[in-house]
């Protein structure tokens, strides 16, 4: 293969270093800002090195929010929500792959177009269906509306469709039912794909403000970007514990990403490629 020049070499490497600054520093500056009080954070230069008000700014976050239990609560929510909301896409993903039914090119097409509707469309409906079933103020209110992901779908049809047909027909030739084959045939050469689904999932509702603001009502039931916001008054902001909590947020979501990485890219490109 033709070797870069060494021009473009350093180009490229520059490059690389600059966008690789980019996405390190916010991550860095919000550990370092944890470690600071909010007047520390403000001056003039803003500190560059690590503080030491990082005690009093998680003893200001669990008097002000009661974080722990925040934190018990975005891990109960989300990792329920990726569990069931995984389940759904799935078993819809399969069955938009591999069953022919009447209608199901239209019902898929019609699927698709909640990618390109927003979400705050819906909000002002479901919160009035909330409000009907008495769910207002719950977990499930949170996890439910979202379970049928229109994203997720997509992702485990497309995945699920270059799974050759001949392997489910030599189930059926076996005596094997319609769940056995999902759960022997199917889910098994899917682990790449379900585990991009699994960190899409878990993201999407870690990191979900909107909903969970508008139907949770008491303090003690808030997720973590819900009780951040709460923290930024009208006043005094306590800028110092709002960077304490985030830092601790992005704990979760790098835990399961580098839990799953090695599946991510394989996942994501799974069906994309036709042979």
């Amino acid at each position: 293969m033709k070797q870069p020049s060494s021009g473009k070499s350093i180009l490229l490497t520059s490059g690389l270093a600059i966008a690789l600054a980019a996405v390190v520093l916010p991550f860095y500056w919000v550990v370092i800002g944890s470690t600071h009080s909010s007047a520390d954070i403000f001056g003039s230069p803003p500190p560059l090195l690590p503080g030491g008000h990082l005690t009093q700014n998680l003893s200001s976050l669990q008097e002000t929010a009661h974080f722990g239990q925040v934190v018990l609560n975005s891990l109960l929510i989300a990792g329920s929500y990726t569990l069931c909301a995984g389940l759904v896409c799935t078993l819809a993903g399969y069955a938009f792959a591999k069953y022919h039914f009447k209608g199901r090119d239209w019902l898929f097409g019609l699927l698709m177009l909640g990618l390109v509707v927003p979400n705050q469309v819906a909000l002002v409906p479901l919160f009035k269906m909330m409000a009907e079933w008495q769910w207002l103020n719950t977990y499930q209110a949170v996890i439910m509306p979202n379970l049928a992901l229109p994203f997720g779908i997509f992702l485990m049809r497309q995945s699920m469709a270059a799974l050759p047909d001949e392997l489910l027909d030599a189930g059926r030739m076996d005596g094997c039912g319609e769940f056995r084959i999902f759960l022997r045939v199917v889910l098994p050469p899917m682990k790449p794909a379900l585990a991009a689904l699994a960190i899409f999932l878990f993201l999407f509702q870690w990191n979900d403000f909107i909903w969970p603001l508008i139907v949770l009502r008491d303090s003690a039931s808030y997720t973590i970007p819900v009780a951040l916001a709460s923290l930024q008054g009208l006043d005094d902001t306590d800028y110092g514990a709002i960077l304490t909590g985030t830092a601790i947020a992005a704990i979760p979501m790098a835990f399961v990403f580098l839990a799953l990485q090695r599946h991510f890219v394989s996942g994501l490109l799974a069906g994309a490629v036709k042979e």
